[in-house]
């Protein structure tokens, strides 16, 4: 069932993005060689608290999942496509370090990702980055009334092709609201006018992930998912409320 929410619930939702888009300003300026992931994660705590909000992800179990997820944030590096686990791990010149990160506000989930790159990391992982960037953007535009989540998957399945990347489609955006993880599933590829309906209310995380590579992926088994031929991967999230006059993206200053 989806469930829409009223104007005051969003406003909620736009506070909370606010906050967590402060955390990823600080989390973006500590990425850099010779970090420890796991530094992420103990600054990823002290950014949320400091916001009077919750981390969303730690302690929480994924319909399927073996057991709760022990951190607070996701921590995935280069063929790493998401679920990464921070560990001693020292980010190094070169590396994709793609964040991914919720936050608890006034009882909603707010969830958003980044890929960012350290030092020099070369001109087709750049253009990864930048084809991923747009095709959020790509998909965000299609998050109006009266159009469909096969429009928003369309929109970015097709630039994806177009720009010789693949999408990667085991793995999907979602709606969101009092739950991390609400109906519906939004996918990364579809077609035009097809699935469900969007109507003003509506509250979804489009999150495109695509591969230099192939799109295929596989799970390993603390849970993180990489690409099944070793190819880099690039990852961007915001959480969208769709309202009658358009877009309104949530997880931004």
């Amino acid at each position: 069932m989806i469930i829409l929410k009223t104007s005051e619930e969003i406003s909620v939702m736009a506070e909370g993005g606010r906050r967590l888009a402060i955390v990823f300003q600080g989390l973006e300026k500590a990425v850099g060689p010779g970090v420890k992931t796991v530094f992420l994660e103990e600054l990823s705590r002290k950014l949320i608290r400091e916001q009077n909000a919750v981390p969303a992800f730690l302690g929480y179990r994924a319909p399927g999942s073996r057991e709760a997820y022990p951190y607070g944030i996701c921590v995935s590096i280069d063929d790493v496509v998401v679920h990464g686990r921070p560990s001693d791990y020292l980010i190094k010149d070169g590396d994709l370090v793609k964040l991914d990160l919720g936050l608890i506000y006034g009882g909603f989930y707010l969830d958003s990702a980044v890929t960012v790159p350290v030092g020099d990391v070369g001109g087709e992982a750049r253009k990864l980055i930048a084809v991923t960037k747009e095709v959020l953007r790509k998909g965000i535009e299609q998050a109006r009334p009266g159009k469909t989540v096969g429009d928003i998957g369309h929109a970015i399945q097709k630039h994806v092709e177009k720009k010789g990347f693949s999408i990667i489609r085991s793995l999907t955006g979602h709606g969101i609201g009092r739950n991390l993880h609400e109906e519906p599933q939004v996918l990364n590829f579809g077609e035009s006018g097809v699935g469900e309906e969007l109507r003003a209310g509506m509250v979804l995380a489009i999150e495109p992930m695509v591969a230099a590579g192939g799109g295929a992926t596989r799970e390993l088994k603390d849970g993180s998912f990489v690409t099944a031929d070793g190819s880099l991967a690039a990852h961007f999230e915001h959480t969208v409320a769709i309202t009658e006059h358009g877009p309104k993206v949530l997880t931004v200053l």
